[in-house]
């Protein structure tokens, strides 16, 4: 039995709330249990110096952590002059993931910015931020539309993000930080709506895994992310 008493396929409790943040052209407040995340879409009317002249845009991230997220206060990143490589690690990652499911020519030269602030952590913050600045993006865009920024939605596609692992030589679902920091394998599958993986992370962290196992946790990460895109589409017709 794992310790949160759910079965090995089943999630933590989910949800998805929209608009919380009052300035934000889109904004999503996600819970994955006792991982909350903030997402929030904030829009540049210019994309990266970089990438002026070429007709598109850009959507990039950012992800903090906030000092009391954690058991024990952490110092913010801010203050030591640089994010932490798995700060930039994470903020790659969502940038890629939902650059992937958005068509960029469509939003002309302009930058969206996701900024997913950790205000409780209790494993999974990098998945929990997937999910939700999906609902974030979807806002801000729509947010464009509604003032004729743009003429249609560029998102292609929904994309979500679940953590799986293997803990006590079981294949599970979405570990809290008691299963993570004990987890003999531990992973984190980015999956879109239709199916298509966008990024898989594996780490053997006690033992080494086989492929049959890879393909066990693949086959749990599709179910929850099925779960989570569902309620991504719950969210976005409310």
């Amino acid at each position: 039995m794992r310790p949160s008493n759910r079965a090995p396929d089943a999630m933590r409790p989910v949800s998805l709330q929209r608009n919380v943040a009052r300035y934000a052209e889109g904004s999503c407040l996600v819970k994955f249990g006792e991982t909350h995340v903030l997402c929030t879409a904030s829009l540049e009317d210019k994309p990266p110096m970089w990438l002026r002249g070429q007709g598109r845009g850009w959507i990039t991230a950012e992800y903090a952590m906030l000092p009391r997220a954690t058991h024990t206060r952490t110092r913010r990143e801010s203050t030591s002059g640089k994010p932490s490589g798995r700060t930039q690690e994470i903020q790659r990652l969502i940038g890629r993931s939902l650059r992937a499911v958005t068509n960029l020519q469509g939003l002309g030269e302009r930058q969206i910015t996701l900024d997913c602030d950790v205000l409780q952590a209790d494993g999974g913050t990098r998945t929990a931020a997937i999910t939700g600045a999906w609902v974030a993006l979807h806002d801000c865009l729509k947010w464009m539309r509604g003032r004729s920024m743009i003429k249609e939605m560029p998102l292609k596609d929904h994309v979500a993000a679940v953590s799986c692992g293997i803990y006590k030589e079981v294949p599970v679902l979405d570990l809290d930080y008691v299963e993570d920091s004990a987890a003999q394998t531990d992973a984190n599958f980015v999956i879109t709506g239709t199916g298509g993986l966008v990024e898989v992370q594996a780490t053997a962290e006690g033992a080494v895994f086989s492929e049959a196992e890879l393909t066990s946790l693949l086959t749990l990460a599709r179910g929850g992310v099925a779960l989570l895109v569902g309620l991504q589409k719950q969210a976005v017709q409310e």
